[in-house]
């Protein structure tokens, strides 16, 4: 839903992050790949998988210019960094270096956070209810 408001270029910005971190603890589970399945969806774009050894964090957050795109490709990775549960180190390192590079405090990371947790399972649930 909010995805959508994104540019063509941070899109496919956002695709790159959401893979990066998903692909961060080394664990690229059907969780999440579901997940940015939908996300590839929602934006109307494909999915194309991200060389880890050419990805540069820093680079990519420079396109995401408006404050209103930062928070919105946030909240879209607080529901990525939860769905499977595992909320692990290493995830937690890169969004708080994203939140620091857009210049959020830590209270609103804890608010996006716990947005992304309530996300991740109304996701599931929704899942369970359309298997019928």
């Amino acid at each position: 839903m909010l995805l959508m408001k994104l540019s063509s270029e941070e899109k496919f910005a956002f695709l790159q992050l959401a893979q990066y971190v998903a692909k961060l603890d080394g664990e690229y589970g059907p969780k999440e790949r579901e997940v940015i399945e939908e996300y590839c969806t929602e934006m109307g774009i494909e999915n194309v998988e991200i060389n880890m050894e050419l990805f540069d964090l820093d680079t990519l957050l420079s396109i995401f210019k408006s404050p209103k795109s930062q928070k919105i490709a946030i909240l879209a990775l607080m529901v990525l960094v939860h769905i499977d549960d595992k909320y692990g180190i290493y995830e937690h390192k890169v969004m708080y270096k994203i939140a620091q590079i857009f210049k959020l405090d830590e209270t609103k990371m804890h608010l996006f956070s716990m947005w992304g947790k309530a996300g991740s399972a109304l996701y599931e649930q929704a899942l369970v209810f359309t298997e019928r």
